[in-house]
């Protein structure tokens, strides 16, 4: 029998769907991903976003409405990675603030939330476009409300339906979709909570997320030079870096458990994780496990008996990170040592990637650096302990990648201190900020100087495609190298990366420049680094070259002129 109203279980069990949903369709939403980097990908993103806000609700007494729509609204807030992430955590939160004020969510209390999701969504983008999530969470909303109220079944399937035709539109609105032959991911990823409701409402099954297949080419290998070939860094990399966030955390324990019991127990472990370990016997067990759910992991020990020694690991910002810069270095990673800063009047928290770029972000008396970059968007949440933890009142927020900006802004609204945020779009950008820094200066003063200096640098990148795309420059196969500036997108597509990084920059670099700043990473090489400061030398000769280790992943090459 189908329900005729959510209740707040109910409602528990929405997300939780549309969480498992996203999970399950994660990759198939990345592959709609048309633009052709390693970067955070939608499904990535709106799976992670997700993660929190069910995490938020264990504990939470699922009787309780309120109790309930606020962990939505805050594990939404706090998780929000990335673009999508923030503009679904405001959708839920939409839906959370209407719910709140009902014991039953009825027909017209859905319709009020879809409504209420739309909205809040397009508030919360600066610059909304069309073709995106936005549209088809603004169709979900008007088909619902278009026809009667009087059974929520009906306000679904219109709502479902709604959304379909919203989807099936987004080529009609953005040229970049219909040259490509795909549908908006984030428009896809938010048919899975209008299906995650149905699913809740009557048991129909969830339609899985139609994507490309993934591209047959295989990325060419960077290196060339004195170092030897390197494998492809975005391909090994992105693939690591996405199934580490499909499984983030490691969890050891030891477990004091009846033997007879161990077989159970690791078939509960091989139902929320992988790479299990559970070795010993005579009732004393050593238990290692890759999982998203860390409470499960080890509310399965105490099924059993005692665990003791618990450890758990955040494998993507800690493990992956480390073996960036082991093999794009070939040296041992040593733990840095703690840094500490004197009290000032603003502080500056960087987000930034890499041995070496984190290195010169601390060489410039930033006092908090947040991992995180182009294939790795930090939450909310991580953003604002990093501000809690910054010794000033007041703080700068470098988030130099466009697809953490959002993320940023919205830390400001949950601290007592004073945020704000320089939109940074790049590494460089953060760089040439981070020069300007005055720590006895006023937020004011330092956020106004520093955006100034982020408006004087040009900037762009190197990097390798992970599938096949088109851009004004010409066809894409995954494994082109692609020169990328900040303000003009794809300018170079080539074959060897040297040949991207100088087409890259006699794009940039003009008669007005004077510095060219050279920060090498992973899959860069001592003879493609060669070959560009010759092409600098032949092709530019009045500027400086400057040269620094970065250690970046995914992207040999940045670059900033000024």
């Amino acid at each position: 029998m189908p329900l005729s109203a959510f209740g707040s279980s109910d409602l528990v069990r929405v997300v939780e769907t549309f969480a498992e949903a996203l999970r399950i369709n994660r990759e198939a939403l990345n592959r709609l991903n048309v633009y052709p980097v390693p970067d955070g990908d939608t499904g990535t993103n709106m799976a992670l976003t997700l993660r929190s806000v069910v995490q938020e609700l264990q504990g939470v007494d699922p009787s309780d409405m309120v109790a309930v729509c606020t962990a939505i609204a805050h594990g939404a807030k706090m998780g929000a990675r990335g673009n999508s992430g923030v503009i679904v955590a405001q959708m839920l939160r939409g839906i959370a603030v209407t719910c709140k004020a009902v014991e039953k969510v009825g027909p017209v209390e859905w319709v009020a939330a879809l409504r209420a999701a739309s909205d809040m969504a397009y508030e919360a983008v600066g610059k909304p476009v069309e073709g995106t999530i936005l549209t088809v969470a603004r169709c979900a909303a008007e088909a619902a409300e278009a026809g009667g109220h009087d059974d929520l079944l009906a306000v679904l399937e219109r709502a479902a339906e709604g959304a379909a035709a919203g989807l099936a539109s987004t080529p009609d609105l953005l040229p970049v979709l219909r040259h490509a032959g795909v549908v908006d991911s984030g428009g896809a990823g938010f048919t899975l909570l209008i299906g995650a409701a149905l699913h809740v409402a009557d048991g129909r099954a969830i339609a899985d997320v139609e994507a490309p297949p993934e591209s047959e080419s295989t990325p060419r290998g960077h290196g060339s030079g004195s170092t030897g070939g390197h494998e492809s860094a975005s391909r090994t990399a992105d693939g690591e870096i996405r199934a580490l966030e499909d499984l983030r955390f490691e969890v050891m324990y030891l477990l004091d458990a009846p033997d007879e019991s161990i077989a159970g127990f690791k078939d509960a472990w091989a139902a929320i994780g992988d790479s299990i370990v559970v070795a010993g016997g005579d009732g004393q067990w050593n238990c290692h496990i890759h999982t998203d759910d860390i409470g499960a992991s080890i509310e399965a020990a105490i099924d059993i008996g005692r665990p003791r020694q618990i450890r758990v690991t955040d494998l993507l910002e800690q493990v992956e990170e480390e073996r960036w810069v082991r093999e794009a270095t070939g040296e041992a990673v040593v733990a840095e040592p703690p840094h500490v800063h004197e009290a000032c009047e603003t502080a500056v928290v960087a987000v930034a990637t890499g041995k070496g770029i984190r290195g010169l972000f601390l060489s410039l008396r930033v006092q908090q650096i947040v991992a995180g970059g182009q294939s790795m968007n930090p939450s909310t949440a991580q953003l604002l302990d990093a501000v809690e933890a910054c010794p000033a009142q007041s703080v700068v927020i470098l988030p130099n990648n466009k697809n953490i900006i959002a993320v940023a802004e919205q830390v400001a609204g949950l601290t007592a201190k004073h945020v704000e945020v320089v939109r940074t779009r790049s590494i460089a950008e953060g760089l040439a900020c981070a020069v300007q820094y005055d720590p006895q200066g006023s937020v004011g003063d330092n956020a106004a100087t520093m955006t100034a200096a982020a408006e004087h640098v040009a900037s762009g990148e190197v990097t390798v495609a992970v599938r096949d795309s088109a851009c004004d420059v010409g066809p894409i196969k995954a494994g082109d190298y692609l020169g990328i500036s900040r303000d003009a997108g794809i300018v170079a597509v080539a074959s060897t990366l040297a040949d991207a990084a100088t087409t890259l920059l006699s794009a940039l670099v003009d008669e007005d420049h004077e510095i060219v700043t050279l920060i090498y990473g992973e899959g860069s090489s001592v003879a493609d680094t060669r070959r560009i400061t010759e092409w600098l030398a032949d092709n530019r000769p009045e500027v400086t070259v400057e040269i620094h280790h970065g250690g970046q992943p995914l992207y040999p090459y940045l670059v900033a002129v000024e």
